[in-house]
């Protein structure tokens, strides 16, 4: 068992460890147990009755929160001609081809997210080995392999966030700062909610959300009831 500072001690007492809170007590009570000194993240965790080997069960996408998550994304864009103008003007921190590739190659990692056109990919795709591990190889699942470059753009600095099964079949996801207000934590959790229900997959047995928990930052996670998140 991992050993706890007091301060996570302390704020672990005011969770009830064997009670499924509601989404309004559970958004509440996330702030009253950051004890972080600064804006701590709001993060939410999905542990699901999936087996990501199967195909059909590797659970994957993106979407914009409605509230956004409280923190300012660094775009790059791999693209040519149109396409890198339009990324220009949609606000990405940067955007290229062979040079952006090259350095990237040379160590250059001060970026958050990866977007680039289908002609780009097999360019990018010589930057597997640095952005795969991080995770952050462009993919047409989370919309950041596309020719719409512009709304890709706008909808990572709107607030979007990708959500991926991992191996033990758990989702992480950020839905905000302790900062927000709490029914803007609220809506951003249930449109997270909505789409990881809708994402189930036709083959996945038994009961689909095993635990759902909500925490901030070094803080104790607040369980919900997985078979009523409202």
């Amino acid at each position: 068992m991992p050993k706890h500072g007091k301060q996570y001690l302390e704020a672990a007492k005011k969770v009830e460890r064997n009670k499924f809170y509601s989404v309004a007590e559970a958004m509440k009570l996330v702030k009253e147990t950051s004890y972080a000194k600064f804006d701590a993240t709001v993060e939410v965790a999905f542990n699901l009755s999936v087996d990501p080997k199967q195909a059909d069960q590797q659970i994957r996408g993106a979407l914009v929160l409605p509230n956004g998550t409280g923190k300012t994304q660094k775009v790059i864009v791999f693209a040519e001609g149109p396409q890198a103008e339009q990324a220009k003007e949609a606000g990405a921190d940067e955007v290229g081809s062979d040079e952006l590739v090259e350095k990237v190659q040379n160590g250059y990692l001060d970026f958050d997210v990866v977007i680039a056109t289908p002609m780009m990919m097999a360019k990018v795709g010589r930057l597997g080995r640095v952005l795969g591990p991080k995770g952050l190889m462009p993919n047409p699942k989370t919309g950041t392999v596309t020719m719409d470059v512009k709304k890709a753009v706008e909808n990572v600095k709107a607030g979007q966030v990708e959500y991926r099964v991992d191996k033990q079949g758990l989702i992480h996801a950020p839905i905000g700062k302790v900062s927000f207000e709490d029914e803007k934590l609220a809506e951003n959790f249930n449109a997270l909610r909505d789409v990881i229900l809708h994402a189930r997959p036709a083959s996945a047995k038994g009961q689909y959300v095993k635990s759902v928990a909500v925490s901030a930052t070094f803080g104790p996670g607040i369980h919900l009831d997985p078979l009523n998140m409202n």
